[in-house]
């Protein structure tokens, strides 16, 4: 008899774009096979319900915003983060292809970009929200005079709070059971200046920031259309960011303060 009834498949290899620009194939390796493998368990274990978590990383590089699911086999997505977008948009296609031949019952979510406490803050491999706050946070600790952010500033950017996330992904393992996939996120986008701007603010950073262009801003904009969540189970996101952004700012100024000996490491 099996004792697990439902996996939520949210284990993932990710990064930000240098992260995505220095390992591609082994982002789209291991998202791959961690994918591939888990699903295919889960058939023949016979688990009632699958839910795999995708990423807006899987839209095409130009998606008309905001994004509608509708819009996501149209075009390549962009360079930077392709390998693991692809990867990922690979993983609905199984999950598609399972439920029709076999019944499987999979769902496939698209979150937007999350942050929040716990998140990963090395500057080599985190997203842009961990970096900034990091950025910062030392910046106006060292009282140093200037910050600086990847890329033009332009680009902009939707953020989903992780709890907000957690609700979205059980609601939807409750309540949904249809193989297309369903956008998780906010529906309002921000660019990285203004992100930037109030991330400086919030982490007390008064000096200058300045912007490297040699570097990329990755996909030009994001921002999801989330009705169909709301239709289908409910979910409307209800953390603001500048709430959010408190909350994370707070967990990680808290988390860096603790002496070493204080940590907890679990070894595998």
């Amino acid at each position: 008899m099996k004792e697990v009834d439902i996996v939520i498949h949210l284990a993932a290899r990710v990064g930000g774009i240098g992260f995505n620009q220095k390992h591609p194939g082994e982002l789209f390796h291991d998202n791959m096979l961690m994918g591939v493998n888990l699903m295919e368990a889960a058939r023949r274990e016979g688990i009632e319900k699958f839910v795999q978590i995708g990423t807006v990383c899987a839209y095409p590089k130009f998606t008309p915003v905001p994004f509608g699911e509708e819009e996501l086999w149209n075009g390549y997505p962009e360079e930077t983060n392709a390998p693991y977008g692809i990867a990922k948009k690979a993983l609905l296609v199984m999950s598609q292809a399972y439920r029709q031949e076999y019944g499987t019952r999979i769902i496939y979510l698209l979150p937007a970009n999350l942050y929040g406490p716990r998140d990963n803050f090395d500057l080599a491999s985190s997203h842009v929200i961990p970096a900034l706050i990091r950025k910062f946070m030392e910046a106006a600790k060292e009282d140093r005079g200037e910050a600086v952010v990847w890329g033009t500033g332009k680009a902009s950017r939707e953020f989903l709070y992780v709890e907000d996330a957690a609700e979205a992904i059980l609601l939807a393992a409750e309540n949904y059971d249809k193989p297309d996939p369903v956008n998780l996120g906010t529906g309002k986008e921000i660019t990285i200046r203004e992100l930037s701007s109030l991330i400086a603010e919030l982490t007390g950073f008064n000096g200058r920031i300045t912007y490297d262009t040699t570097k990329p801003d990755g996909q030009p904009r994001r921002c999801l259309d989330t009705t169909k969540a709301k239709r289908e189970f409910g979910f409307e996101a209800r953390t603001d960011l500048r709430e959010g952004l408190r909350k994370t700012i707070d967990w990680y100024e808290y988390s860096s303060s603790k002496p070493l000996a204080n940590v907890s490491i679990e070894k595998p």
